[in-house]
């Protein structure tokens, strides 16, 4: 009796024990040319001229400082899906001089789906119990189900060359 309660229990154990998932390392460290460009400007100027891009492509600028800026734009491509994209520039001198920076890009897409949940009823009477009725009204809410960060060298790429339109365009920028 006692090897049956014991093999139970281990069993019972074993169970709630599940094997939890590994990931491996997301990460390689071997491009340095993707998320970042030397540019011709100061970083203030090369900040600058980056959230002139953004606005340009219709982000909302939601922090700016002198060697950074950040923006968000928000896009719907289906009735129940929505997509929240969020990049942000850092601008580094390269120089000593401050006439050459770096500037690093990282742009964060996160999606989010509409969730339904129906909502009852349930009314309770003494000595009879409960009855629980559906109601006909639900909640939707929007729950994240997925972030990633951006890794297509040519979404990249072309971020680059705006901020460089923009740096050569010659417009008054900040000191």
């Amino acid at each position: 009796m006692i090897a049956l309660c014991l093999v139970a229990l281990s069993t019972l154990l074993a169970g709630c024990a599940a094997p939890s998932k590994v990931f491996s390392p997301q990460e390689s460290f071997d491009s340095v040319a993707t998320y970042s460009r030397l540019f011709d400007a100061s970083p203030a100027q090369t900040c600058e001229a980056a959230r002139r891009a953004l606005l340009s492509q219709g982000y909302i600028i939601n922090t700016h400082v002198a060697e950074m800026v950040e923006g968000k734009k928000n896009f719907q491509p289906e009735a129940d899906a929505h997509l929240q994209m969020m990049i942000r520039v850092v601008c580094v001198p390269e120089s000593a001089q401050g006439k050459v920076s770096l500037g690093f890009v990282t742009a964060v897409q996160e999606q989010y789906t509409l969730k339904k949940s129906n909502n009852s009823a349930s009314l309770g009477v003494g000595g009879v119990g409960s009855v629980s009725l559906p109601l006909l009204s639900s909640d939707e809410a929007l729950v994240k189900v997925g972030s990633e960060t951006i890794a297509s060298d040519t979404f990249y790429d072309s971020f680059f060359d705006l901020i460089k339109r923009y740096l050569v365009l010659g417009e008054p920028l900040v000191e």
